[in-house]
Order: C-alpha cells, then structure tokens, then sequence
C-alpha cells in the first residue's frame, strides 16, 4: 500500500538502480498513466528505461493503471515497470494516485501512447537539476507533427483556453495542456492538486502560477499517438471542464467584474429614471427600463458578495494567494457590524416604502398613477433586496470561518 492507500504492485527488483525498489537515491521517476495501453505501453516503457541508462539518471518508471482490462498492467512489470493501481477513475486521479506512490525527487509525466518520445528528456531533466519545480512542454513551440492534433484543438481550444489562462494567472505557460511537464515532486504535493479529470493539467499550472512557483518551458514534439481506438479525451466536454475549472478559480473575474459593471450601470440608471422619464433618439425610457436597472442591480451585488464568499473559501483551500488588503477590510467587517449595515440600508429602503405608500393616501388611495409611483417603489424594492443579500452574505462568510476555525483546531 502506498501513503494514500493505493494498491500497488511492483516488479521484483528496480529495473533503474538493480537492487530493491525502496526508493533511496532516486532522482527520477517517469510516470505514465495507463487505460489499456497494451499496444504502446511496452514501447513507452522501452524508450524511457533507455534514457534512464544512457543518461545515467538514477530512476524508475511508474505506471498508473486507472483499470486496464488489456493486461496492461502484466505488460508492464514485464518489461520492467513499476505498477501502481489507481481505483479511483480520471486521468487526473490516475496522476495524483503515480506522483504519491513515486520514489524519485522528480517526476516526468506524459501519456502512454507513443505521443511524447520518453527517450528525449534530457532538457526536462536539466531544467528540473536547475531547480525550476515545474517543467512544462510546449508543443507550439517543439512541432506538432502532421495528424497528431484535431484542427479544432490545435487552433481554437488549446489557443483560447491557454490565453483565458495566461491572463487570469499570470501564467508563463504557452500550452497549458500539453501532456509531457515534469516537477518537483514535494513542492507538486504541496499544492493538494484534486482534478480528478482532464482539467488536472490546468489545475497543476494554475495552482503552481497562485503559490509562486518557478515555472518554465521547453519546446516538445508532439507525434500522432500509437492507439488503434479513439482516444479517452472528449474534446467539447473536457473542453467546458478546462473552462469552467479557469473560471471558477479566479472568482474576480467569474464574479466581481461582470458584478461590479451591472452593480454600478444599474445604479446609474436608476437614480437617473428616478427623477423622470429619458429620451434619446426619439427612444424612450421610463419605468420598465427602470425595473430592468433595478434587477441589474441586484443581480451585480449578488455577484460581488458571491465574489467575497468564493475569495475567501479560495484562500482557505489555498485555491487563491492570501490578500492582505481583503482580509483586513474582512476583518473590520464583522458579522454584528455587517449586519447593523444591512439593517441600516433595510431602513433606507423602508422609508422609501413608506414614503411610497403615505404619497398613495396622499391621493385618497385611489388607482395610482404607474408612472409616478413606481418611481419609488422600484427603488425601495431593490434597496430591501439589497440589505437582505448584505445580510446573508456576512451569515455566510462567518460560517466559513468559522469552519476554518475548527480546522486549524482539529491540527493543532
């Protein structure tokens, strides 16, 4: 069993080193994910234990077997592999389960079917003695061979995911998916990388760029891989996993942007249709523009307090840096003062109710006059709405802090 409790099974001796496999004084372990892989594997296995030997490099090849049904698994001890079996299902979970089971200082990962030539490490292996702790491939920049990557792939989706990710992380990285990338294994493991699918290889570069790693590249061939079957990937729906998994991990941009422009328009054109109607260019906007103004509103401050709410159970899952500057205003802010601020601004929007309903009996409570009284009643209504969310946002920061409170507790 290993540290996490996978199962393992292993060859008899360290094919690498020549003598039991207990993992003293190993650099280096080449891992490789494996579902049913028998037609490529022993031809990836082959080709790394050759630059193990020509390079000199004190390793050991790792197979993470995600349920291969081909024999795999026997195909590959006999040929002098290492076998961890990885229940768990993803090619992301196959990973997590080979980089805890790994024996070496170093990892270098890449699929097992013939895509990535194991044989031609030396750079990785360079940059990693160098002490970079990430490693990443770059195929745009290496070649990629004819046939070797979907149209769509090589000029939509690697392109436009990598640039979503270079500008929300400030990543160096130019492919953000290319499958050959080796690390640091201790600083990886630092990281708690958890993707259990394809975005496991955003996650990585992703998680590296927020805890400061030092990240580099270097130029990789990509071949057409050696399968006689589709491949496992799902190009739309691992797609959307990569997209979503980028977007979710930068919530000012998923949340408190897009918040903060419908928060502040939707104001403004509220305070400005409240006085009286607008025309412009003959088009005229009155009370039904100021019932749209009014949910734009809402919605942009419901964004900004999910915004908060994400930030800070990013920074306590260490899926975004601490910010200084946030946590001291989060800490000004708390839960008996955020709530005396709601229900100061529940005030507000009451008088204006108020104010709504004594201009209503003003006229002897007869049929109102739309376009005069919702010109009160809009705002109001929003105001309300508003000091509602405030107050159930700070309700439910407190809980996780709260929850972070008995975490630290429960280690300490």
């Amino acid at each position: 069993m290993t540290d996490n409790g996978q199962d393992v099974v292993t060859s008899p001796a360290d094919q690498t080193t020549g003598r039991p496999g207990d993992g003293a004084g190993i650099e280096l372990t080449i891992l490789m994910p494996c579902l049913n892989e028998a037609r490529t594997l022993p031809l990836c296995i082959g080709k790394a234990l050759g630059f193990l030997a020509r390079s000199g490099v004190i390793g050991e090849v790792l197979v993470a077997d995600n349920g291969s049904t081909d024999g795999s698994q026997a195909l590959a001890l006999a040929h002098g592999a290492r076998v961890v079996e990885v229940a768990a299902k993803g090619y992301g979970s196959a990973l997590i389960g080979g980089i805890r089971a790994a024996r070496g200082r170093c990892v270098i990962l890449a699929d097992s079917d013939d895509s990535y030539d194991f044989g031609e490490l030396d750079a990785f292996v360079a940059r990693l003695r160098d002490g970079w702790h990430l490693v990443i491939g770059n195929r745009f920049a290496g070649g990629i061979r004819p046939g070797a990557m979907p149209f769509l792939h090589r000029y939509l989706g690697n392109p436009v995911l990598t640039t979503i990710g270079r500008v929300l992380y400030r990543s160096p990285c130019g492919d953000f998916h290319c499958g050959l990338r080796g690390f640091d294994r201790a600083a990886i493991l630092g990281l708690d990388l958890r993707a259990s699918g394809m975005e496991f290889a955003s996650e990585m570069i992703v998680k590296a760029a927020v805890h400061g790693l030092r990240v580099t590249e270097v130029p990789t061939t990509l071949s057409p891989d050696g399968r006689d079957r589709a491949p496992h990937l799902r190009s739309w729906h691992d797609g959307w996993r990569h997209l979503r998994f980028l977007l979710l991990f930068s919530p000012r941009w998923l949340f408190f942007y897009p918040g903060a422009v419908m928060f502040g328009v939707g104001t403004l054109v509220m305070l400005r249709l409240v006085i009286g109607p607008v025309v412009i260019a003959s088009v005229g906007f009155d009370i039904n523009s100021l019932q749209y103004a009014s949910a734009a509103t809402v919605i942009g401050w419901q964004s900004m307090i999910f915004w908060v709410c994400a930030k800070v159970h990013g920074t306590i899952e260490g899926i975004v840096p601490p910010d200084p500057g946030f946590e001291r205003v989060l800490g000004c802010m708390t839960l008996e003062r955020s709530l005396l601020a709601s229900l100061a601004l529940f005030m507000v929007g009451l008088l204006l109710a108020i104010g709504s309903v004594a201009d209503w009996g003003a006229g002897g409570f007869h049929a109102l006059d739309p376009s005069h009284s919702m010109r009160l009643v809009i705002p109001a209504v929003t105001v309300m709405l508003a000091a509602v969310q405030s107050a159930y946002g700070a309700v439910f920061v407190t809980f996780l802090n709260i929850s972070t409170s008995k975490h630290v507790a429960g280690e300490t």
